[in-house]
């Protein structure tokens, strides 16, 4: 017969176990600008791109300018992760949305993480732009 304090333990061991751990794409995030190298955000990209496809997750690219804030957005469509929603925001236009192929939105988020920041000399309309260029892999819900 086990001692209370074993019981415990045991309990809590398999308390443990049931609760899920951090998800894997709560870390796909970069600002612009940053220090990957341009191999390294090829590998990026297609870790954001395997998590689109097999979770409940999008991908955004929030961009800052003295033209306002611009936002992007990509939602798998398929299981297979071939075919992509794209939804892009302009703050004067508003909302466009568009299916597009993987290859179009890999070669798109590539050619965005490895440019600089949007901001050029991070001054806006109204004075100083604190925003950066942003990607971020977040749960569908909160797109």
């Amino acid at each position: 017969m086990s001692s209370e304090h074993e019981q415990q333990q045991s309990r809590l061991s398999s308390e443990q176990a049931e609760q899920p751990s951090e998800e894997p794409w709560t870390d796909l995030e970069l600002t612009l600008p940053h220090g990957k190298s341009p191999t390294g955000i090829v590998s990026f990209v297609e870790c954001a791109l395997v998590e689109l496809t097999h979770e409940d997750v999008g991908a955004e690219f929030v961009s800052t300018s003295v033209a306002g804030v611009k936002r992007t957005q990509f939602i798998a469509v398929d299981d297979i992760g071939q075919r992509f929603k794209k939804r892009y925001f302009d703050e004067r236009l508003g909302w466009h949305e568009t299916t597009v192929s993987r290859e179009a939105v890999r070669e798109e988020l590539v050619n965005r993480l490895t440019q600089r920041s949007s901001l050029g000399s991070g001054v806006g309309q109204h004075g100083v732009v604190d925003d950066q260029d942003k990607f971020k892999v977040m749960p569908v819900r909160e797109l």
